[in-house]
C-alpha cells in the first residue's frame, strides 16, 4: 500500500455544521434583501465563503462589498454556532481518524471553513492531536473547485500527491480533488443528494468501508 496521507474536508465529512452556514446564510440573504433559490446556494456548497460573496454581490448587483456580505455571514453564524446545542461529529469519523492514526497515515484537513471556524470546531472535539496541519480555503488566492487546496495540503503532509487521498462531500471539494489529481473518496451522506458524485473515484455512505484494513483493495 502506498498510501501515506488523507486529506480531510470537515464540514459535512467531519462534523456536520452544513445546517448551521445554511442558517446562516439564509439569515444575511433575508438582511440585506435578496431571495437565493436552493438550486443556486448548493451549487456553491463546497466554496470558500469569500468566493461565495463576490459570487452573489455581482449576481444581485449589491449594494455591499463582498468583505461586507462575508462580515455578515459570518456575525450570523457565530451567533448560530453558539446557540446550536446539537452540532456532532459525523457518526463513525473519529474511530476513522483514531484508526488512521493509529497506522501512521498523516493527517491534514483541507476545508473552505474560515480558519477560524476550523480552530472553533477542533477546540470544541479536541481534534488537533490527530492532525498534521490545517489550511484554509479563505486563506487562499482559488477556491475549490480549484485544486489549489489539496496541491498546497498534499505539501503540508509531504508526501506526494499519488501516496495521498482526499476525503469530500460536495461537488466542488470532488471536482478540487480531480483536478489535482488525487484519488478522492465521496462521503454521501443520505439519499437524495444535491451534491455530484461522478468525479469521486469511490463513493461511499459509512466510514467503516473505507477503514485502514479496507485500503488495500484501492492502493
Amino acid at each position: 500500500m502506498n498510501l501515506k496521507a488523507v486529506l480531510f474536508d470537515m464540514d459535512g465529512v467531519i462534523v456536520n455544521t452544513e445546517p448551521l452556514h445554511k442558517k446562516s446564510y439564509f439569515r444575511t440573504f433575508d438582511e440585506i434583501g435578496v431571495e437565493v433559490s436552493e438550486e443556486l446556494y448548493n451549487s456553491l456548497t463546497g466554496r470558500a465563503t469569500m468566493k461565495i460573496c463576490e459570487i452573489l454581490c455581482e449576481k444581485y448587483q449589491l449594494k455591499e462589498s463582498p468583505l461586507d456580505l462575508l462580515s455578515k455571514k459570518r456575525k450570523h453564524f457565530e451567533q448560530v454556532f453558539k446557540s446550536d446545542n446539537d452540532l456532532s461529529l459525523i457518526d463513525g469519523v473519529l474511530d476513522l481518524i483514531q484508526d488512521y492514526t493509529d497506522n501512521g497515515l498523516t493527517l491534514v484537513l483541507a476545508s473552505s471553513a474560515s480558519m477560524e471556524n476550523i480552530n472553533r470546531i477542533f477546540k470544541k472535539f479536541e481534534l488537533d492531536p490527530y492532525f498534521k496541519a490545517k489550511i484554509s480555503g479563505a486563506d487562499l488566492k482559488a477556491s475549490k473547485p480549484h485544486p489549489e487546496i489539496f496541491i498546497r495540503a498534499a505539501e503540508l503532509a509531504v508526501q506526494p500527491k499519488e501516496s495521498c487521498m482526499v476525503i469530500e462531500d460536495s461537488t466542488n471539494g470532488i471536482a478540487a480533488a480531480h483536478a489535482a489529481n488525487i484519488f478522492c473518496v465521496g462521503y454521501k451522506e443520505s439519499e437524495p443528494s444535491t451534491q455530484d458524485y461522478s468525479k469521486a473515484d469511490r463513493v461511499i455512505r459509512n466510514f467503516s468501508e473505507i477503514k485502514y484494513s479496507k485500503l488495500k483493495s484501492f492502493f
